[in-house]
């Protein structure tokens, strides 16, 4: 894969994305941003009703940002202020005979939301997986999180009948 620092990155949109706010940049995170992404990744685990630890939290943030054989962290920031987050994970498909990009997280802070951040972070993924040789980017969520689903309708994404089934170790 290719080493995330060496690439010279424009955001190119996806087709439907709404225009991202003035002033509002999406780029790769920074070790010392753990910090300010911290109270948005315990959000997004309050939304989906998980309880890792803080150690857990920062422990994955660290591997994301230091071991790009792991994928990446992308940050939204406004002005001094964390707005968002994506983490792109590398995975191998058999279905597909390729590597795909997995959009593990995705999360915009409710003042946030509106601003084309969402549609901006997965269009960043978007580029960042296919500079990466994937063949897709490739996501989950919620049956009930309708609002993130508009979003993924919106920029053409398509859902299949598949379950996700985890087994704790």
């Amino acid at each position: 894969m290719n080493d995330p620092s060496n690439i010279d990155r424009e955001l190119k949109p996806l087709p439907g994305s709404k225009e991202l706010a003035e002033g509002i940049e999406i780029r790769d995170a920074r070790l010392d941003e753990i910090p300010d992404l911290m109270p948005l990744l315990r959000a997004y685990c309050d939304f989906y009703e998980c309880d890792p630890t803080d150690d857990g939290l920062k422990a994955f943030a660290e591997k994301m940002l230091t071991e790009s054989r792991w994928g990446c962290l992308l940050i939204a920031r406004e002005l001094d202020r964390t707005i968002g987050f994506a983490a792109l994970a590398w995975k191998w498909s058999s279905l597909r005979g390729s590597l795909v990009g997995y959009l593990d997280d995705l999360y915009v802070h409710p003042d946030a939301r509106g601003k084309g951040v969402a549609d901006a972070l997965i269009s960043a993924c978007a580029g960042r997986a296919s500079e990466n040789g994937a063949t897709a980017l490739v996501w989950l969520t919620a049956d009930d999180n309708h609002r993130a689903q508009a979003v993924y309708d919106r920029l053409g994404g398509t859902f299949g009948v598949y379950r996700e089934y985890d087994l704790e170790l």
